[in-house]
């Protein structure tokens, strides 16, 4: 990350089962990230974690992680998972990279963050 340039973080926690919210928070990673003049890195937890699976199509706004997810990732910038979480061991072959956290590094970030959206 580049200290020089804001940093975003993207919490989101809320169900992609059943809500759009988890797909606009990938989309707006995705186009705020394409302009370059911010890190923004996305936070997953609990069932919004599914988002970064292998099999979303059953998922609302399917096409959003599918097309905007690894637009918003890189291997220097991986989704970062809620360490532990149960749906981590169902995701499959993820097409992004993933590095689960603990809580108390997720508190560093929120610490270190200019900005947090919250999904």
């Amino acid at each position: 990350m580049d200290i020089s340039k804001p940093q975003i973080l993207i919490l989101v926690t809320s169900d992609p089962r059943s809500g759009h919210r988890p797909s606009e928070a990938v989309r707006i990673a995705a186009g705020v990230g394409a302009w370059k003049k911010a890190d923004v890195r996305i936070y997953l937890r609990g069932p919004a974690i599914l988002a970064a699976g292998e099999w979303v199509d059953e998922l609302v706004g399917e096409d959003d992680f599918t097309r905007y997810l690894p637009i918003a990732v890189n291997a220097e910038s991986p989704v970062l998972a809620q360490e532990g979480a149960s749906e981590l061991a169902g995701l499959g072959e993820s097409p992004v990279p993933i590095r689960a956290i603990d809580d108390a590094e997720l508190a560093r970030l929120c610490g270190r963050a200019t900005y947090i959206l919250r999904f």
